[in-house]
């Protein structure tokens, strides 16, 4: 498989989460690309967004499996035409994530090529950019599914950093009730905006308030929040008697939902209540967990330098597997600008990533080569 014409195919795709038409196409073509092999591939779809899943075997049981997404937050036309520009792929998706789950069917393609004794798997799903409601189905289907080893490409950024910690997400929902009235009259009606603003400020004295124009903190590793999404009122002249806000917590592996319920609970002003809209758990693995280690080894060989274990405030769809008693390995390569207008990954990098990839696998096949 030429690794770079795959990552400029699938780019080409306007995958932008929902886009149906162009998810299927995409989808379709990574299942062409195995006609001629041995390889499973099935397109599962029981919600509005399909997930391939391409094995070696029949098996639910895996040795390891490689999880990512084909879908991309949206971007203007030209984005979706990649560029190499001094090393560097730029267009959307190229670091988040279609680089690497090129980078996935890469591996799968040589595990069987090579036949390696390994009960091996993929799967892409096609609407992790909004919550990952494909893959829940998925695993709700596929509820046998068991895995020792999840190699998970979506934390891109660094390549000489392996994620051993992901926060788990939390998405609330406040609704605030209030009375309306004239604009004029502002006595004889409750605002709900008002309401809605005074609970935000009892949240931010539990939770602060970080910005790139305030300093950041010592310790990283702590519950953060930040207000989505707000909407209230219709016209100028009415006082709103209904309000909404969605806020987006992170939770360290030290929280939990229930504390944060009780945190919301505190907050709340009369006529204002709370909705939990999804949570999820934090991914922490051990850091002396010898599958982890034994890539980290094969990782610093190739790169020639040593790599540094980090937590992340982000979440990936590992966290399922997690849950399972999966060991999840997460490692991805060097770039910037994920979901903004100038995204790009080095080159390099992914070529570094498809190989580290390799040399694990065969480690494990116990066809490691001198």
């Amino acid at each position: 498989m030429d690794l770079r014409t795959t990552v400029e195919d699938l780019i080409r795709f306007r995958t932008e989460t929902g886009n149906e038409t162009e998810i299927v196409k995409a989808a379709q073509y990574i299942k062409n690309r195995f006609a001629q092999t041995d390889v499973l591939v099935d397109i599962f779809q029981s919600t509005a967004s399909p997930v391939v899943f391409l094995r070696n075997a029949d098996t639910l049981d895996f040795d390891v499996l490689l999880l990512g997404h084909i879908d991309v937050v949206p971007a203007a036309d030209d984005m979706f035409e990649p560029k190499m520009v001094g090393g560097k792929m730029y267009g959307r998706g190229t670091l988040d994530m279609k680089s690497f789950a090129a980078v996935a069917l890469n591996s799968m393609e040589y595990v069987a090529k090579h036949k390696l004794p390994l009960k091996f798997g993929v799967v892409l799903s096609t609407d992790e950019e909004k919550g990952s409601k494909s893959t829940e189905s998925f695993l709700d289907t596929y509820s046998q599914i068991k895995v020792n080893i999840v190699l998970d490409n979506d934390v891109g950024g660094d390549i000489t950093k392996i994620v051993t910690k992901c926060k788990n997400p939390v998405f609330v929902k406040l609704i605030a009730e209030g009375q309306e009235a004239h604009g004029s009259t502002p006595w004889e009606g409750v605002d709900a905006n008002e309401l809605l603003f005074k609970t935000w400020q009892n949240i931010r004295q539990i939770y602060p308030y970080f910005s790139a124009e305030l300093p950041a903190p010592d310790n990283k590793w702590i519950d953060t929040v930040h207000f989505a999404t707000i909407e209230g009122g219709q016209v100028s002249n009415i006082i709103s008697n209904h309000a909404e806000a969605l806020l987006d917590f992170r939770l360290t592996e030290n929280s939990s939902v229930e504390n944060l319920e009780k945190n919301l609970q505190k907050c709340m002003e009369n006529g204002v209540s709370y909705r939990i809209v999804s949570a999820s758990t934090p991914v922490v693995m051990d850091e002396q967990n010898p599958y982890i280690l034994d890539y980290k080894r094969f990782a610093e060989n190739i790169l020639g330098r040593p790599i540094e274990f980090e937590h992340i405030g982000g979440a990936t769809d590992s966290r399922a597997f997690a849950l399972k008693g999966s060991t999840v390995i997460m490692h991805s390569g060097t770039g910037e600008g994920m979901h903004a207008s100038g995204e790009y990954v080095e080159w390099h990098s992914v070529e570094q990533i498809a190989d580290i990839q390799i040399k694990f696998l065969e480690h494990l096949a116990g066809k490691t080569r001198a």
